[in-house]
């Protein structure tokens, strides 16, 4: 894993080589060196190991998600803040599975630190409403199964807020 500050100075660097190829008139290798940049960009913001943890979610493999998020040794200096909160979402989503008090951290500390998506917050939301469900905090249950109700623009999660409810109305 590189550290973010090694990237963002490896883009400096491409990106002043690839000012000097356009200075010295290799017009195609600083629009290549240009693209590396972009790329070196990409993986600043996008980091590559919680890319392939999704994918391995995707898959329904949590072993395989567990390993690919292990791989991050230190997520407060290697992860800009987002990339932090999706780290976080994920150990969450993986801790649901079998500790819930642990999961319930994990998903209260990806809302603070922020999700890009409606969707992942509404999935957050809607998932740490079950935790708190079966720890009968329903008060705390039903205003965040409301927020995720909100966020959940296109219906994806509708059926399964709705059971969500039901089960509500049990308690």
């Amino acid at each position: 894993m590189v550290p973010k500050i090694i990237k963002l100075i490896l883009c400096v660097l491409i990106l002043g080589y690839a000012g000097y190829q356009f200075y010295d008139e290799n017009i195609g290798n600083g629009i290549f060196y240009t693209l590396i940049a972009g790329f070196v960009i990409l993986i600043y913001f996008k980091n590559e190991f919680i890319f392939f943890a999704f994918l391995r979610l995707r898959k329904e493999d949590f072993e395989g998600t567990k390993r690919w998020l292990n791989k991050i040794k230190n997520p407060k200096s290697a992860l800009v803040k987002k990339q932090q909160g999706y780290y976080n979402y994920l150990n969450g989503l993986i801790a649901s599975q079998t500790n819930l008090t642990q999961a319930e951290k994990f998903f209260r500390t990806a809302l603070k630190l922020g999700l890009s998506m409606a969707h992942d917050k509404a999935m957050a939301k809607m998932s740490l409403a079950g935790i708190l469900l079966q720890k009968r905090r329903k008060r705390e249950a039903t205003a965040l199964l409301s927020e995720a109700k909100k966020l959940d623009k296109y219906g994806m999660l509708k059926d399964q807020i709705r059971l969500m409810q039901q089960q509500m109305k049990r308690i």
